[in-house]
């Protein structure tokens, strides 16, 4: 195999990649002997003045780190080697970035880059659905404060640190925490014809207080779910997206005729349910297996 170093990791060479070169990139990834902090600091300063093996070589022996990330976000709809593309992008961010005037470990300093890489990509591989902006605030408040964290102790931050910091609640950090790890497809077809998937239900307008935040609910999970729904706002879910069993998804109208309501007061009622639903998300999506 050739020296990966000489890949310069473009966009293309990574995603050029295949399956069937995963055990010869992990065997390759192994020869690269582990850099002291020394060795860090002295590239990092190589790196500065636009050095591209220094660049190379310290990518290269962080590679095993990348890895070893990556495989804690299997089975979530990437493939091992997807997740280290996806790793590696953040690597090269991470030795870009690196400032070793301050003193800290570059490994802490990567593998925050390498983590959020690698669940953005796992992100990506859901579809969007929109919910209460106060739930994305307490994400971006707990990744803030995780980041922050990890460069001053240079340990990954307990949850009771992350909480202290971020100034909310320990349930919470525990819930957003487990988001990364439980993000699945919305792709998987609902209903009798498998012609509709809960990803589709972003085609609902919604209000100004919320914005879109890629979430996962497998099929299961929503169906749960939606069972501990309000039984009005169970009927208006199960109708509008074919969650019965038997049906095709049903128009606003569609509903409204059959309930008696007006169009308006069935969009009503379903964002309210779409709400409870993403609330739903930090509960029984994110429960830890």
């Amino acid at each position: 195999m050739p020296d990966v170093a000489a890949t310069h990791y473009s966009n293309e060479t990574v995603a050029a990649m295949t399956t069937d070169s995963l055990q010869l990139f992990l065997n390759e990834a192994g020869r690269y002997q582990l850099l002291t902090a020394a060795e860090e600091v002295e590239l990092a300063k190589l790196i500065e003045r636009g050095d591209q093996r220094a660049k190379d070589r310290m990518i290269n022996s962080n590679l095993r780190l990348v890895v070893s990330i990556a495989k804690k976000y299997q089975g979530h709809g990437l493939s091992l080697l997807d997740l280290i593309q996806e790793g590696i992008i953040g690597l090269i961010r991470a030795v870009e970035k690196f400032d070793w005037r301050r003193g800290y470990k570059f490994s802490t300093y990567a593998t925050w880059w390498i983590r959020q890489a690698v669940q953005r990509g796992v992100a990506n591989k859901s579809r969007t659905i929109r919910i209460p902006v106060h739930i994305v605030e307490r994400e971006q408040k707990i990744a803030r404060a995780e980041r922050e964290l990890t460069l001053k102790l240079e340990r990954p931050p307990t949850d009771e640190e992350v909480a202290q910091t971020s100034k909310l609640s320990l349930k919470h950090v525990r819930e957003v925490r487990a988001a990364a790890r439980a993000v699945a497809s919305l792709d998987k077809p609902l209903g009798s014809e498998g012609d509709t998937a809960f990803g589709d239900i972003v085609a609902t307008d919604k209000s100004d207080v919320e914005e879109e935040v890629v979430v996962g609910l497998s099929e299961h999970l929503l169906r749960a779910a939606v069972s501990k729904l309000p039984d009005r706002e169970q009927l208006v879910i199960k109708l509008r997206y074919g969650l019965n069993g038997d049906q095709d998804p049903k128009s606003l109208e569609m509903i409204g005729r059959e309930m008696g309501l007006t169009r308006e007061r069935v969009r009503q009622i379903e964002t309210q349910a779409l709400e409870r639903l993403a609330r739903e998300r930090e509960i029984a999506a994110l429960a830890p297996a």
